[in-house]
């Protein structure tokens, strides 16, 4: 397992600030405390939170304010550089998905195949493969018809059907790229995205078994509650002519993974920069063009195949762009924030601090995760900051354990949504639950999520 090493920290790397770890500290304390109070007390959406705790952070470091605020833009702007392109793509095969009604002939076609008894599981794989293009609130919004319908016809506790399906966008949320959490700390901590999503996904699977189908049975019996009849929306299958095929649309949703992964595969086998079938698998499993890919075909597997017009995929990609500006500005200060902690050297405070602690440095991210997503109720908040604080754990890494790190991080940030979280309500409200109900189904689930997850870390931290 991978232990701090602070001997391995890159020399010479230049600081905003001088000061001394006690300040450090107490900056950071205090930059993460504003930003908390500033989501939680006074409802500040989270871009003006992180940008104002930032600039508290610096300037209690002691940085000059000009320094502090290059440190921000310089973060923000490498950020959505990043990552900003991904997330939109991301959403255009989302929107698609969703308008095209591919998203209801995967629910309909799994559904009509799977037995009374493999329906949790069924609930689980749809989940995973209608979240793994699409941002949380938006999978439940998709799933939240079927979740009813499914309950209703097989006379199901909403609990037994639900939780599998919540527990399936959650962990697809938490630790798959290209969500935008995952992405910006792949990128923060300078990780191999087709590793990670390899490693993210053998993490997952018995997470998402522990917290989904396992825990359902017991989350039924403590709230059995049936599906509340008034939350169920029209489906978008129902306003088209045609539907996509099953296997044209799971092939579109599939094929940025398989060209990440083949492109980590190619990586290994032949570890040849100059390797000419190296180079072409780099190109086609980079992030960028494998999403570009996926959305290109999508227009015809998905948008064509529903019948639209030429006019009707222009709107559908508009349509899909202007509802994750805020997740982009918040994922863009998130990368400012994490900027100024690496600047004013809070990477080499850390490691200084906790050179001689018995903590793996895995548990030590996982751990802080763990505190941001309680205080400030965002799963993307916690693993755009814990990234940052974490940035100088990673240093002397093999690439590997970096992808560790970034899994351990992303398995935090899900740990225990409570009251000062938006999905702790979505849920409240779709399923119809009080807020205790709510806390002993989604916010157990959650926490199963994370305890397994960061579990699995550790134990393929003493493997590979």
């Amino acid at each position: 397992m991978t232990s701090l090493n602070v001997e391995t920290l890159a020399a010479g790397t230049e600081t905003i600030t001088s000061a001394g770890n006690a300040q450090l500290g107490t900056a950071v304390v205090v930059g993460i405390a504003v930003i908390v109070v500033l989501i939680a007390k006074f409802k500040m959406h989270a871009f003006l939170a992180l940008t104002v705790g930032s600039l508290v952070l610096g300037a209690i470091a002691g940085a000059p304010l000009d320094k502090a605020i290059t440190s921000f833009t310089t973060g923000l702007g490498s950020t959505v550089a990043s990552t900003g392109v991904l997330i939109a793509l991301g959403s255009i095969l989302g929107k698609l998905l969703a308008d095209s009604g591919g998203a209801d002939r995967i629910v309909d076609t799994i559904i009509a195949k799977a037995s009374k008894r493999a329906m949790p599981w069924a609930m689980v794989l749809i989940a995973a493969v209608i979240g793994l293009p699409i941002f949380f609130e938006v999978g439940i919004v998709l799933l939240i018809p079927v979740v009813l319908m499914v309950a209703k016809r097989g006379n199901y506790s909403l609990m037994r059907i639900g939780i599998p399906a919540l527990a399936g966008l959650s962990v697809m949320h938490g630790l798959i790229p290209p969500h935008p959490g995952p992405l910006v700390a792949v990128d923060a901590l300078h990780a191999n995205l087709g590793l990670t999503l390899a490693l993210g996904i053998v993490v997952a699977i018995p997470s998402v078994i522990i917290a989904g189908p396992l825990f359902a049975r017991y989350a039924a019996r403590w709230v059995d509650v049936r599906a509340p009849e008034n939350m169920t929306p029209q489906r978008a299958s129902d306003d088209l002519e045609k539907q996509p095929g099953f296997l044209a649309t799971v092939s579109t949703l599939l094929l940025p993974v398989v060209l990440m992964l083949l492109k980590a595969l190619v990586d290994i086998i032949i570890d040849n920069p100059d390797d000419t079938t190296q180079r072409v698998f780099d190109v086609i499993g980079n992030p960028l063009i494998a999403l570009l890919a996926a959305v290109i075909l999508g227009m015809f597997t998905l948008g064509r195949a529903a019948g639209f017009t030429r006019d009707r995929i222009t709107s559908t990609v508009e349509t899909s762009l202007a509802p994750i500006a805020g997740v982009l500005l918040i994922v863009a200060a998130g990368g400012g924030f994490k900027q100024v902690l690496v600047d004013a050297g809070v990477g080499e405070m850390l490691l200084d601090i906790s050179k001689d602690w018995a903590v793996p440095a895995l548990l030590l991210a996982w751990l802080i995760a763990v505190i941001i997503r309680l205080a400030t109720g965002s799963a993307t908040v916690a693993t755009v900051s814990a990234a940052g604080l974490a940035s100088g754990l990673a240093e002397g890494m093999s690439g590997s354990h970096v992808a560790l790190m970034v899994l351990a991080i992303g398995a935090g940030s899900l740990f225990f949504s409570h009251v000062n979280d938006a999905g702790f309500w979505l849920v409240k409200g779709y399923f119809g639950l009080d807020v205790g109900q709510t806390v002993k189904t989604w916010s157990f689930m959650e926490t199963i999520l994370s305890v397994v997850g960061i579990v699995m870390v550790l134990l393929l931290s003493l493997i590979i």
